[in-house]
């Protein structure tokens, strides 16, 4: 797989320190070193100070514990460069600069020393006093070191670049935990992986502390953060060192260990953190003010670290719903969200009412219930709800009484209008047959029900609710100026998977609805434009563009992260390894085609509530010409 689809492997390294023989600390190193390459890892960080170890006190003013440090990185150097590999590892280490002693991070690639970074914050609280032995970043004489007969960067503000879009910054322990950790700065000057070799001690509750603040610390810089902290081996004497070893990505955390004797790996996308940036643009707001900085910046060039990228192991097959103990307080505050739209549209408007089309469908069915939930809100009776159910040609008897059930349950103002004699009536006067069962045959319908909505909604003071979803607003999947048009939409920011969702979720919330909720949720996605014999197979949406599990997949990974369509494949081949590579790519290449030839469509949409993170009004999120050429092949 190219290694363009932005993916890369990254990792904490562990190992029981031996302190003060760094010796015998390279050794494990380069045993840890090759189980990273065997796992195809492209960066490596080990803690702070991994080289000598964080606890050798006052040996480290001892020139014997240099020496053998130095001997000992040039060794392996000799090792990396023996494998041929073009990972990055970062070590923890003692620098000297010109009389002074300097807590460094090492960037090394081969044999070759990419650069280092001093610590810019040295503790000297607690139990803490590192400025007994160390002096800060601020204080080093120039921005060069002399390291194993290697004349380096030697500068906290330094990104190391590779052509496979890596962009590498670090910093050290301390750094991270002061009020504007360096990373602020790094990631605002183009860093998108931050490492963070550590020693951070344990004490009661830290570890959560900790965790919070390098998630948080990802999610504000927006980049993936390795944090790697010293643990096994470290001395005692007064204190207990945490081996807390994490990776978060953008807020949240990708993996995490605690004195694991080796790798910890995970696999992130700096492609999409380099999209969210372009997106959220405020980002770059610290980079203008801070001009008189930017002459400070290294950027060092560094080997691509692999020439074929690595893919995730496992991928979230259905994006649009939520994980975890939090499903159902997800779930009430998106009806809330949208609930709370319609509701505040009500009292502005100062109507009462609301007209809404009831087909026994999950969009529908999901409507009304916000509907329900809006008039509440708004203190509006129920029954100021008109439900009008439209039976056409190929409405289904299953999709009726699921309809007549809801509404009756639910005790809402409910109607039924045949539109079949309007539709005949209609034929005859454009000189269509009635049995000829194409666009128009279907589109005729659709607009007729729409006309039906609005009529009543004008005799009532009403507003008309439109029913249709976020995936069918990016397929266009609905009849212009038909189901297509309504007075406010409540579900043009939830897609199809979400929708499903909602509902079982809230039939498991509202024992009186669970059957007939149930039920909904079972039924075929239909139109039901066709008429159908006794035993037939009902239209199925599905069958004609493909499953909504695959658009909606498509749909947020297109949208929120503005993958390619090639990335979008790979990562589909991933999360539906049961569904055949045939079906996913003919879906994939319907999903492209009607998405861009269909903004016509989404140009002149309702209002409606966003509710997540991919909206596509033409007023807020999504603004696209409607002429625009299809582009993918």
């Amino acid at each position: 797989m190219d290694n363009q689809l932005g993916f890369v492997k990254v990792a904490t390294g562990s190992f029981e320190v031996i302190v003060g023989n760094p010796e015998a600390n390279v050794d494990e190193m380069i045993r840890v070193m090759q189980d990273a390459v065997a796992q195809k890892v492209e960066i490596l960080v080990f803690p702070e100070l991994s080289l000598t170890g964080y606890t050798c006190g006052d040996l480290f003013l001892q020139s014997y514990l240099h020496q053998s440090a130095d001997n000992a990185l040039a060794r392996l150097l000799e090792a990396f460069e023996a494998q041929a590999n073009q990972m990055i590892i970062v070590i923890g280490m003692p620098v000297k600069q010109r009389g002074m002693l300097f807590n460094a991070a090492a960037m090394i690639q081969g044999d070759k020393i990419l650069g280092l970074v001093p610590k810019s914050f040295l503790p000297n609280y607690g139990e803490y006093y590192e400025k007994r032995w160390f002096s800060p970043a601020s204080a080093r004489i120039e921005d060069r070191v002399a390291v194993c007969g290697q004349e380096v960067p030697f500068t906290p503000n330094l990104i190391v670049e590779t052509p496979n879009g890596i962009r590498l910054g670090c910093e050290i322990c301390e750094d991270l935990w002061v009020n504007n950790p360096p990373s602020a700065l790094h990631t605002v000057y183009g860093a998108n992986i931050i490492v963070n070799p550590s020693a951070s001690n344990e004490v009661a509750t830290k570890s959560h502390y900790r965790r919070d603040l390098v998630r948080m610390q990802s999610g504000r810089c927006i980049c993936a953060y390795i944090y790697a902290s010293s643990g096994l081996g470290e001395s005692t004497t007064d204190l207990v060192f945490s081996g807390h070893n994490l990776i978060a990505y953008n807020g949240s955390i990708a993996n995490e260990g605690r004195e694991n004797d080796s790798v910890m790996a995970s696999v992130v996308d700096i492609e999409k953190l380099d999209s969210d940036r372009l997106r959220f643009n405020s980002f770059v707001e610290n980079f203008r003010a801070d001009r008189d900085r930017r002459q400070s910046y290294q950027y060092v060039s560094a080997k691509a670290t692999t020439d074929q990228g690595p893919l995730p192991d496992l991928v979230n097959p259905f994006p649009f719903i939520p994980e975890g103990a939090e499903k159902e307080e997800r779930c009430k505050e998106i009806l809330h969200l949208q609930s709370r739209g319609l509701s505040q549209r009500l009292k502005k408007t100062g109507i009462q009412k609301s007209v809404i089309g009831i087909s026994g469908g999950l969009d529908s069915t999901l409507a009304l219930l916000v509907a329900a939930d809006a008039h509440q809100m708004a203190g509006l009776p129920i029954e100021n709800i008109v439900a009008i159910t439209m039976p056409g040609y190929g409405t289904s008897e299953r999709t009726k009484s699921n309809s007549d059930q809801l509404m009756a349950i639910m005790g809402v103002t409910s109607k039924t209008i045949d539109i079949k004699p309007a539709c005949e009536q209609h034929f005859k006067d454009i000189g269509h047959s009635s049995d000829c069962y194409d666009v128009t045959f279907e589109n005729v319908q659709a607009r007729e029900r729409t006309q039906i909505l609005m009529d009543v909604a004008n005799q009532q003071g009403a507003l008309v609710i439109g029913t249709g979803d976020l995936s069918e607003v990016a397929l266009g999947w609905s009849t212009y100026n038909g189901d297509h048009m309504s007075m406010y939409a409540v579900n043009s920011g939830v897609p199809k998977t979400l929708v499903k969702y909602l509902v079982s979720t809230y039939a498991d919330m509202h024992p009186e609805l669970k059957e007939v909720l149930d039920s909904i949720c079972n039924t075929t996605i239909s139109p039901e434009l066709i008429p159908f014999e006794h035993g037939e197979e009902i239209q199925s949406t599905e069958k004609t563009i493909g499953k909504y599990d695959l658009h909606d997949f498509f749909l947020y990974h297109f949208v929120r992260n503005s993958y390619q369509k090639e990335k979008i494949r790979a990562l589909a081949y991933i999360a539906f390894n049961e569904v055949d590579h045939s079906e996913i790519d003919e879906t994939l290449d319907t999903f492209f085609w009607r998405f861009f030839t269909q903004q016509f469509k989404r140009s002149c949409i309702p209002d409606g509530p966003k509710v997540g993170t991919v909206s596509l009004s033409p007023r807020g999120d999504w603004r696209m010409p409607s002429d625009v050429k299809y582009p993918v092949p």
